[in-house]
């Protein structure tokens, strides 16, 4: 999970679920292995037709990046709405040749070769300050 240069947030600041933030709707909060804190911002543009090198470098372009698989997964539960019914690229890998989706008609996740054409969506992360 990395971050773009975001300036922090507060816990207390944050808008409810599917609400505006930082120019597209709050989806909720993620922690990092090190234990730092991220409202996820899911970014209004949704991409298709994109290799998975694509992709990331779409979502690169809009100021976001493509969500991890928990991250996709709580897209699905929290902002399910927004999302086209279709599966989707996530930012883990799985090998040389594989990255894994997200189903967003099911919330299913599996691996697809990273030259298959899918669809995409960008989220922001914005460091939560103490």
């Amino acid at each position: 999970m990395s971050t773009t240069t975001q300036p922090t947030t507060r816990l207390s600041e944050l808008p409810a679920i599917g609400k505006p933030l930082d120019g597209g709707h709050f989806a909720g909060i993620t922690t990092n292995s090190k234990g730092q804190h991220y409202a996820v911002v899911l970014l209004p543009e949704q991409g298709s037709d994109l290799t998975h090198a694509k992709a990331k470098a779409w979502a690169k372009k809009l100021g976001g990046e493509l969500p991890t698989r928990p991250v996709a997964a709580m897209l699905f539960a929290n902002l399910k709405k927004l999302l086209r019914e279709e599966w989707h690229w996530t930012a883990d890998t799985q090998g040389a040749s594989h990255a894994w989706y997200c189903g967003f008609h099911y919330g299913g996740q599996g691996i697809n070769r990273k030259s298959s054409e899918g669809s995409a969506v960008a989220v922001r992360l914005i460091p939560i300050s103490p």
